[in-house]
This record gives structure tokens, sequence and C-alpha cells, in this order.
């Protein structure tokens, strides 16, 4: 009996794993490639365009239409896959057919690099509802920070498209399958988001000590401040500072704009210790984790924004615990976890401090800086503060929304990291 229970559960952990697309690295030695995540996003639940996150097309989703997507890769391999996300798609999710290429800018592709990506053999596959899907791998060689497109043909409805809000990237759409055109004239719409794909893996790395580094929270992470497709996110700086010293170290961006720590928003994502799992440890290759979160739990409460849905005042304890059961949840896998202080606040030119926030902040940061619970501290609060009065950002160092950080700002979040505790 205790057999075919054990082979039972066997099975079931394989045919998970196969609709999955198994994302834990193979092991070093065995048999397959060792795959790290290159680029990476976090992906949301449709909703409509705004204002200021500017339209989208996630609620009508697409039919008979092609999307192109860039990317940058933080490091380059012999060989690359791409994972797709039907996290919040309530009926399968029918890929036609897609394919990779080097970017020429825009919408254009490299004449010549544009190969065709296969699922299990076939040009096309389907995704159930909840779940995600790894293509094959793809001999394309890649360079570290080079851009790619990835370019998706969907012939028949999606439905609402699973997606990523906000970027500083531009996607393309065009009519009909323009699956290999070089030129970028057919996509003559475009949109500041990424619809399905979730993350571009590669393989084929001489260093056996390999891997990913996640930065997982809010606004501050996901690149709100950051000049559009000039790739000044704090990620890609940091991208750029391991690929100059030669750290065979890639990186992937899970910050989502709004987020919280303890409380979904029908806009800014699940809460963060919802959404770890997925848009962290289930990345293959990850060795470090950064976290900067709480922001968004602190000041919801003065925002007023229908967005963020329930806005309850929240204690440092009630973020501090939350911060725990992340560093718990990381350490169960092998994944150190490095502690981001909570930026400045008060220089924010919309309703997000308050004086009770403040102490909040001051205290999680204290604790994070000294609880000894992180493997490691990024002093972002430090990094961004103004020398004349550290609860206000540094004037050259923020956006014009007085709250996230600018080009400098992101280069100097990045100029903090101890590269060594990655």
């Amino acid at each position: 009996m205790l057999a075919a229970v054990t082979a039972v559960l066997a099975a079931l952990a394989v045919s998970t794993a196969v609709a999955h697309g198994d994302a834990r690295p193979q092991l070093r030695g065995g048999k397959g490639p060792v795959w790290t995540g290159a680029w990476g996003t976090a992906m949301q639940r449709s909703v409509a365009g705004s204002e200021d996150r500017g339209p989208n097309w996630s609620r009508q989703g697409f039919a008979d239409q092609s999307v192109r997507q860039v990317v940058r890769v933080a490091n380059g391999g012999s060989a690359l896959r791409i994972r797709l996300s039907n996290s919040y798609g309530t009926t399968p999710l029918r890929i036609t057919a897609a394919t990779v290429g080097r970017s020429a800018g825009d919408a254009q592709v490299w004449p010549g690099t544009v190969r065709k990506v296969t699922f299990g053999g076939r040009r096309g596959a389907t995704i159930a509802p909840g779940r995600d899907l790894v293509s094959d791998a793809e001999g394309l060689r890649t360079s570290p920070l080079e851009k790619l497109t990835v370019t998706l043909y969907f012939a028949g409805r999606t439905g609402p498209a699973t997606f990523h809000r906000f970027t500083t990237a531009t996607s393309y759409r065009a009519p009909g399958r323009r699956l290999s055109d070089p030129a970028g004239d057919p996509f003559k719409e475009s949109t500041n988001a990424w619809y399905f794909l979730s993350g571009v893996e590669v393989s084929g790395a001489a260093s056996p000590r390999r891997g990913t580094v996640v930065a997982f929270g809010d606004s501050l992470i996901d690149g709100t401040g950051a000049t559009p497709g000039a790739d000044h996110r704090f990620t890609d700086k940091l991208a750029e500072r391991l690929a100059a010293d030669r750290r065979p170290l890639d990186v992937v961006n899970a910050g989502i704009g709004g987020n919280r720590l303890l409380n979904d928003s029908p806009c800014y994502g699940d809460k963060a210790t919802g959404r770890f799992r997925r848009d962290v440890l289930d990345r293959p290759g990850v060795r470090t984790v950064i976290i900067h979160l709480g922001a968004n739990d602190i000041g919801a409460p003065k925002m007023a924004d229908p967005c963020m849905g329930t806005a309850p005042h929240v204690t440092a304890r009630q973020i501090i615990d939350a911060h725990k059961q992340l560093i718990r949840a990381a350490h169960a896998r092998g994944v150190k976890a490095v502690g981001a202080t909570i930026l400045p606040m008060k220089g924010a030119l919309f309703p997000v401090y308050s004086e009770q926030g403040e102490k909040v902040r001051a205290a999680v940061n204290h604790w994070i800086r000294a609880g000894g619970a992180y493997d490691a501290v990024l002093d972002v609060d430090r990094a961004l503060a103004d020398p004349a009065d550290p609860t206000l950002p540094r004037p050259g160092y923020v956006f014009r929304d007085g709250l996230h950080p600018n080009e400098a700002g992101f280069h100097a979040i990045a100029s903090a990291v101890d590269l060594d505790a990655l």
C-alpha cells in the first residue's frame, strides 16, 4: 500500500511540474541544462488603463493579432526559453505560435535572427487557467544586456490578458500573423505593458556559480520615475554593475507599482506574501532576493485610491512580521534574503505621508538594519535621503512626483548594493 501511494504521489509531482513548466533548475552535473532567469516580470490580473498608467490591452485581450514585446536580458547564454503565464485567466489560453529574435530598435528585429519557439516540439500550446508554461530550448546565443523581441500570435480570442501593468518598455501590436516580420511597420499600436510573457531564461554559461537575483517589491523596484525605454531602473543599473564586474548573476525585476505586503489590490497585484512563491521562488536558479516593501502599506490610508481596495492603518509589527514570513520562505528554499529599507516618503507631492506613518517607517527601517533577520541590507533610505533632513529625499535624486527616484536616484541605490552579498 505504501509503495502504491508513493508511486501515485511521484506521478502527481511529475504531472504538476510539467503543467507548470518545472521552474526548478537542473542539478549541476546532472542531466539537462542549468537554467537561470535572465529577464522577468511579475504578473497581474487585467485592469483598465488609466491617465497615470496609460492605456493597455489587458481587458479586451487579443484575437488574430501579433504582440511583439521587447526585453533586455541581464546575462547571455547559448540557449534560451520563454515563460508564459495564464495566472489570472479564466479560460484556457491558446498560443498559436511564437518567435524570438534580436531587437533592432522599437518593433524591429534584426534580419536573419528570428527563431521559431516550440512547446513540447509543437508550434502552438494551450495554457490552462492559473498555470504557467515554459517553451522548449532555442539555440539563439545571447550576450549580456542584449535586447530581444518575443512575438506571440493569437489566432483566436484570448479573453482578458494576464499582464504586467506598468513598464518602462514598449510593447507592440499588429493585425494578423506577423511573427517573422523584421520591419516594425505592421506594428502600429503600442502600450507600456507586458502581456502573458513572464520570463526569459538562459542556459549554457560556463560558470558553475551562475544564478539569479530577484528584486521583489513595489514601484521603486518596478521603476516608476525611470525614463521610458532607457533601461534606467534600479535593476537595470544593478545588472550593468554585475556585467561590468563579470559576476555570473542574472537579475529579474519582480516589482509591481502600488504593491503591498498585507493586502491585495484590484490594480496593484496580489499581496506580496501571496505572490512571493510564484514571482520569486519558483523561478529557476534563484540565489538571492532583494525585498523593498511596506511603503504602500503605510501610505494607503492617506491615498484615498480606489485601486488600493482595502486600506487599513498598519503597525510596524504587522509589516515586520510579514517581512519575517518572506525571509522564512526564502531560507526554506536556500535563497539568501537582502532587506531594502523603505525610501523617504515625506516629500511626496500626493497624499502618502503622515507623522504616524513616518514613525512606522522609521521602526521598520531600524529593524531591517539591526534586527539580524536579513542576510544583508540594502539601505535605500540612506542612499536617497537628504543629508539636511533624512525624512526627505535628496533633491537631485527624486522624480517629479517628489517620492520615486529619478535616474540619479536609481543609480545611487544600485551603487549601494554590496555585490559580494549577492
